[in-house]
């Protein structure tokens, strides 16, 4: 490694992108490169925001593989049969899991209603009801955090019981990662001290103990690199098949496109020709994924708003230092 080049990393990670907390990068399973900042170390976990989703990803397919859900073109209201529908509101009813992974679902609303969701006292009720309207269902519509808690209570209603503990049992055990418990944000108080906090760990629920499929997931860099480098195996860890291969295939493959930009399965696809793609979330939290490369590239980082685009950092610095 070039250690002048390292060193100019460095600053450019002080100077333009000062909320990262780390990076780390691997190449053919090996780690490389591993530096902390914000007086962060290798134990505390970080909040990824919607790296969440790309988790949840993989949980949806685990769930499928092993018969809780018999396939994502299952319409939603199938795991709500108490769902009250308005007269005349059709397109709700032909609204599937694939929909909803994919972002193309519609919803009433012109803008998320964070806030009214976060104040309600049943988010999945909530969100249910914002869930339908009348656009199109097809046209890509991302859904930060209200619309994606419906594939939450999806899992929720098909495994019986906890998301965390399907998670632990068939995710997060198998790679030695540990999300210890719920964590309660009670208050917007609580929520925003939560994220800030290096010794927060666990995942964020609901007021009816059901953990966000699309945000809330506290993780290490280490536990991103285990995550991207399992998905770069196509799924295995150690010679365990920990996620199906053929729905790390399908979810890195573009299912959906908003403008320029390509999705799959909750993940982003930033080149399929050369097959690599990314767990995004606010702040510039990624799990980058290089498969012709064979590169695994995590970013933990604070949320701070408009945050530089990690992608182009990753892109133009540290690919290019990290993979001959």
């Amino acid at each position: 490694m070039d250690q002048k080049k390292i060193t100019q990393l460095e600053q450019i990670i002080d100077s333009e992108y000062s909320n990262t907390v780390c990076i780390a990068v691997q190449k053919n399973g090996k780690p490389l490169y591993e530096n902390y900042f914000n007086g962060y170390a290798a134990n505390n976990a970080t909040h990824v925001y919607s790296v969440t989703k790309s988790v949840f990803s993989a949980l949806i397919g685990i769930a499928i593989d092993k018969g809780y859900i018999k396939s994502i073109d299952q319409t939603v209201l199938e795991f709500f049969p108490d769902c009250l529908i308005s007269e005349g509101e059709e397109t709700i009813q032909h609204v599937t899991i694939r929909d909803m992974l994919t972002m193309t679902a519609p919803y009433k609303y012109d803008s998320e209603p964070y806030e009214a969701f976060f104040m309600s006292e049943n988010w999945m009720n909530f969100a249910l009801a914002q869930l339908g309207g009348k656009e199109k269902t097809g046209e890509f519509v991302y859904s930060a955090i209200v619309g994606t808690h419906i594939l939450s209570g999806v899992l929720a209603k098909a495994a019986g019981g906890s998301i965390l503990d399907f998670a632990a049992e068939n995710f997060f055990s198998p790679l030695g990662i540990t999300v210890p418990g719920n964590v309660e944000l009670r208050t917007k108080e609580e929520h925003i001290a939560a994220m800030t906090d290096k010794n927060t760990s666990g995942w964020a629920a609901d007021p009816q103990g059901i953990n966000p499929a699309g945000w809330g997931l506290f993780l290490t860099p280490s536990d991103m690199t285990k995550i991207g480098q399992l998905y770069l195996d196509g799924g295995k860890w150690y010679g365990k098949q920990v996620v199906p291969a053929w729905w790390v295939a399908e979810s890195t493959r573009t299912q959906s496109r908003w403008g320029d930009l390509s999705y799959g399965f909750l993940w982003w696809i930033i080149d399929e020709k050369e097959h690599i793609y990314a767990a995004m979330g606010d702040g510039g939290n990624v799990i980058y994924i290089n498969t012709r490369k064979n590169m695994v590239i995590s970013i933990a980082a604070l949320f701070a708003p408009d945050a530089k685009d990690r992608i182009g950092l990753i892109t133009e610095y540290i690919e290019p230092l990290f993979a001959d």
